[in-house]
């Protein structure tokens, strides 16, 4: 498998009114994704409400995205488990369906040391071949470091990616591209919020949500060929969208599914319970962001 370099689109899981899985709403997003020829594609995970669904659906979704993806680009199944032997297992069970990597969330519930989070990880790692990607989503909290991550690519080779989404990363990655230099790919994610300081200091890819992948994905590749102003203009465009979407998480699913439904890929844009109801005014300025990001595509060329 060649080394991501790009964006990786978390992929939402669509549900009908009564929340079943719109099976045919995830096969036209898949199909997506993999014919934009973005970097790869991630389910299920946070962006994909997989704290909503029961271990039979999880596994469901991988296999519906495997099957539709075809092989085009890597798919990366996570397996989220507060217990590392069960997020083993799932690891594995990923893996033998046919995943290309394999990744996962640090458990930040409850306070745990650094060693505890190494054996956690290192026990994922060790019940698959394929490579991992670890995620480390810790608000307010401490997330893996420079010196983490170099002791469990030592001791674990197929530990190949981290992905950060934190304020203030540009010191951390500094730090990590410092101490591991290339061995260990770093990818930003929270809605590509910090990719533009992310992006010269070495990250391989960013991580958003699907809805406005394609353009992300010119503003990285801008960046990435020295069109800076490019890459700032495109970005600057989004930001709004963006910043609104980051607010709390459950509006950012309320958002994307609209967009989304807009788009053509949902039939519905509706998200499990519990979630976040929008009010009639919330409403009205999520269809006027919608709006733009349209205005934005229609300028760029792509059929929203």
């Amino acid at each position: 498998m060649a080394k991501i370099n790009g964006v990786v689109p978390v992929v939402p899981i669509p549900f009908n009114p009564d929340e079943t899985i719109d099976e045919q709403s995830l096969r036209k997003t898949v199909d997506f994704v993999a014919e934009k020829k973005m970097a790869a594609m991630c389910l299920p995970a946070y962006g994909s409400e997989f704290y909503k669904l029961t271990e039979a659906e999880r596994e469901r979704v991988i296999g519906i995205s495997i099957e539709v993806n075809a092989g085009r680009i890597p798919v990366v199944a996570q397996a989220n488990h507060g217990s590392s032997r069960i997020a083993a297992e799932l690891a594995k069970r990923y893996e033998a369906m046919g995943a290309d990597l394999i990744s996962f969330a640090m458990p930040r519930q409850f306070c745990t040391t650094d060693a505890d989070l190494l054996g956690y990880a290192g026990r994922i790692a060790d019940a698959v071949s394929c490579p991992i990607l670890i995620q480390d989503f810790n608000p307010g909290g401490p997330t893996i470091g420079a010196e983490f991550i170099y002791a469990l690519h030592a001791r674990h080779p197929n530990f190949l990616y981290a992905k950060l989404e934190e304020p203030m990363i540009i010191e951390k990655l500094v730090r990590i591209r410092d101490k591991v230099g290339d061995s260990v790919g770093i990818l930003e994610g929270w809605g590509g919020y910090y990719m533009m300081e992310a992006i010269p200091v070495g990250i391989c890819g960013l991580m958003p949500g699907v809805p406005i992948c394609d353009l992300l994905d010119r503003v990285y590749k801008a960046h990435q060929a020295r069109d800076s102003e490019r890459a700032y203009d495109l970005f600057g465009s989004l930001l709004p969208f963006i910043n609104f979407t980051l607010q709390d998480f459950e509006v950012f699913l309320q958002v994307e599914k609209r967009l989304l439904v807009r788009r053509g890929l949902f039939t519905h844009p509706t998200c499990r319970s519990l979630t976040y109801s929008p009010s009639p005014a919330m409403l009205a300025h999520i269809e006027f962001l919608i709006e733009q990001i349209v205005r934005v595509m229609e300028r760029e060329g792509i059929q929203p």
